[in-house]
């Protein structure tokens, strides 16, 4: 069984309406090479859903793309410098779009003042390993005998009395 590692992918492009396609190709190749193929679907939609809304309203179509694999959530960023853009307003049905089908998203703007929109996706139960395997359970085939037959006298005496102790006892 192969365990789950974590990974991470970091894209730099320049929003535009052809390189919405090449975008989404390079992620899914990602996402296969990760073993993640049930999740290529709706993560190449909704970045291609962020991508076509930010090249709409965006002036500034200089964008990073980031992905970030735990062994149980994949979570993936959009975030540009554009500080006219506004995503309560200009982004709202593509926010919609990626509420409704991700498992969790939000909004966030970075120290820089570039804002971050992110999505995360959950690998379901049964498609994917567990992050750490399971330990086999411990197993004796033999008990020990547990307290020792010697009295504890004898086992706190002097060298020269546990000798006679120990031929008393066989």
């Amino acid at each position: 069984m192969k365990t789950a590692v974590p990974c991470y992918y970091h894209l730099d492009v320049e929003v535009s309406p052809e390189r919405v396609g090449q975008v989404s190709r390079i992620l899914a190749a990602h996402l296969r090479y990760w073993d993640l193929e049930n999740l290529v679907a709706p993560v190449c939609h909704g970045a291609e859903l962020l991508l076509r809304a930010i090249d709409e309203h965006a002036t500034d179509k200089d964008m990073s793309i980031e992905m970030w694999w735990n062994g149980q959530h994949l979570i993936t960023a959009v975030g540009g410098d554009d500080r006219d853009l506004r995503p309560d307003q200009d982004l709202r049905a593509c926010l919609a779009d990626i509420a409704a089908m991700s498992d969790g998203w939000g909004c966030c703007a970075s120290d820089t003042g570039a804002k971050i929109i992110w999505f995360s996706q959950r690998a379901r139960s049964g498609e994917r390993v567990p992050l750490v395997p399971t330990a086999p359970a411990p197993s004796l085939s033999q008990g020990l005998q547990v307290p020792r037959e010697l009295p504890v006298l004898a086992l706190a005496a002097p060298a020269t009395a546990m000798d006679g102790a120990l031929e008393g006892a066989r």
